[in-house]
């Protein structure tokens, strides 16, 4: 599966890179809000595969936090 994959490569990351991919994903989250409050976002699913990612990203960074 496609997000296990994902959450394979998050794990194998420093917390330093985990920060860096959830600033980039808020960054994303923001400009298709944006887009979408416009008329330009064509897909509008992806909002919701951006929250999921920042959610998985989140929950990376507080199992690292508590091991």
């Amino acid at each position: 599966m496609k997000t296990n994959k994902f959450v394979e490569e998050l794990k194998a990351k420093s917390a330093n890179e985990l920060n860096e991919e959830l600033v980039a994903a808020k960054k994303e989250l923001f400009n298709l809000r944006f887009q979408n409050a416009t008329n330009q976002l064509d897909n509008t699913s992806r909002i919701k595969d951006v929250r999921k990612n920042i959610a998985r990203i989140q929950t990376v960074i507080a199992e690292k936090a508590n091991a």
